[in-house]
């Protein structure tokens, strides 16, 4: 059994509060925001995870010293099974997530009246130059400013952006919160403190240079009222808004596009376990309150935070309006952010297999298949891009080393299911975005780069924050983008 710290408070509903009395019956009641020992990364491997690699090492390294062909074979075919999976799980989520961006979007609220508290947290690090767009975005929102709490989470030690905040003229009730120095310096544990601190009934959380949907947080209240109870959370799509500016952003732009597109309405149709994104999660604050809130030794926290949903018995699902992003543009940042995103992932499948059973149990059987199915491919495929493709080159090459009928297939079929996803995300059409599709070979190979420094940072810092830094936008007016969700949307002049 699980145990959150749970925090009850007044729903809307009595169907709500009904549902989360069933639901969250068995916590145990707290005043503050705490998450579970062994649902936390900060304690690592587990001894019986350390056993087995030491264990599996052992094997794998006696077996190929004593029976090298073998082992060669046993290892090729099991990869070949695992990048199967992969395949057949992407061309299946892009297939359902297609079907789901057939469905209709709700009416928005259009009166102001009776509309709650909304809770939205800003995470800010080194984050000055940028404070007069952030202003401008939040101003933006089209929610009644005495019912906006806004904190703006700053460190300790960031004076620069501190000041550059108090400088701007944000909504009136913003609030700045200076998160303290101890624990680690991660984006979820400043989360947890604005957390501790919110007031809505409802909880949004933001980047810096994000620039929301003006109507997004209408769009996840109506969303809200007409959800299953259960629905703990709303991901609203997140579009690059500089995917024309050189040929990384294009693929990063189209890599969001996909996922955010096609990837996760499937897994929301499907009512499977969601990586989330970083940002414009929308969450039922009572329910965030009973999961513990974040993972503040997790890199990936949103990730994390989608599977403990799940493993609570609860859901989450998409929205349609966006929040537009700058894609990297220097292959230095792109590497450094890719590389916090595949440590985390593999900080997370490791927190989720601590007990096997236990997960199993909470989760059921399909759950569990498509938790390991999406971290698997977020973790090994990064890792089996380049040195596949070495593969492939060597036999194209060679009169001696070939690759197979089956891991011809594969590779077919792999890079058919990619294309088809290109091809059917959401998003402007330009001339760099049919660049990218064409150009797919040379793009994924780069995750090997991140893959590897996620690995070796995992032994050496796993704690250590890449952060992502940011500019403010260069251009006043922004592209129409289509979520694939609902109409065509433009984000708000910066």
């Amino acid at each position: 059994m699980i145990y959150w710290a749970h925090k009850r408070s007044e729903y809307e509903s009595h169907q709500q509060d009904a549902y989360l009395d069933e639901t969250f019956g068995h916590l145990h009641a707290g005043s503050g925001i705490s998450l579970a020992a062994d649902l936390s990364f900060r304690t690592g491997l587990s001894r019986a995870q350390v056993a087995i690699l030491n264990s599996l090492s052992a094997g794998i390294g006696a077996a190929t010293l004593l029976q090298p062909n073998l082992m060669i074979w046993l290892i090729s075919y099991l990869l070949c099974g695992l990048f199967f999976c992969f395949v057949i799980w992407r061309a299946f989520l892009i297939l359902v997530g297609l079907s789901a961006r057939q469905q209709s979007t709700p009416a928005l609220p259009t009166q102001s009246a009776g509309l709650p508290v909304y809770s939205v947290l800003i995470p800010v690090y080194q984050e000055a130059e940028i404070m007069a767009q952030l202003a401008g975005a939040m101003r933006a929102l089209n929610w009644p400013q005495d019912r906006l709490d806004i904190q703006l989470l700053i460190e300790a030690d960031d004076r620069e952006t501190l000041r550059a905040a108090q400088r701007m003229q944000f909504p009136p009730r913003t609030r700045v919160s200076i998160v303290p120095s101890h624990g680690p310096r991660t984006k979820p544990n400043a989360l947890n403190y604005g957390l501790s601190r919110a007031k809505g009934t409802y909880l949004t959380i933001y980047d810096a240079e994000d620039l929301p949907h003006p109507d997004q947080l209408r769009d996840a209240y109506k969303a809200f009222q007409i959800c299953p109870p259960q629905t703990a959370c709303l991901q609203a799509p997140l579009i690059a808004d500089n995917p024309d500016e050189n040929w990384l952003s294009a693929h990063w732009a189209l890599e969001y596009d996909v996922q955010f597109g096609l990837l996760l309405p499937g897994l929301t149709r499907l009512k499977m376990p969601v990586l989330l994104g970083g940002t414009s999660n929308h969450f039922r604050l009572d329910a965030l309150h009973a999961l513990g809130g974040w993972d503040a030794w997790n890199v990936t926290e949103d990730a994390d935070l989608g599977l403990r949903i799940a493993r609570a018995g609860l859901r989450c699902a998409m929205i349609s309006l966006p929040t537009f992003e700058d894609a990297p543009t220097d292959l230095n940042v792109w590497v450094a952010q890719r590389s916090r995103w595949v440590k985390g992932f593999i900080q997370t499948w490791l927190v989720l297999m601590r007990s096997p059973r236990v997960t199993l149990r909470e989760l059921g059987l399909r759950q569990f298949i498509a938790a390991n199915l999406s971290l698997g491919t977020a973790i090994l495929a990064p890792l089996l891009f380049a040195p596949c493709m070495v593969i492939v080159l060597l036999a194209l090459a060679s009169n001696t080393l070939a690759i197979g009928p089956i891991g011809m297939t594969l590779l077919i079929a792999a890079l058919m299911i990619g294309l088809v996803g290109d091809l059917c995300a959401p998003g402007r059409w330009h001339l760099r975005r049919m660049v990218a599709m064409l150009t797919r070979t040379f793009y994924w190979p780069l995750h090997f780069l991140a893959a590897v420094r996620a690995i070796w940072e995992l032994a050496k810092d796993p704690f250590f924050w890449a952060k992502t830094p940011h500019k403010p936008r260069q251009t006043e007016s922004h592209p129409s983008c289509s979520t694939g969700l609902s109409a065509s949307v433009s984000p708000p002049a910066s």
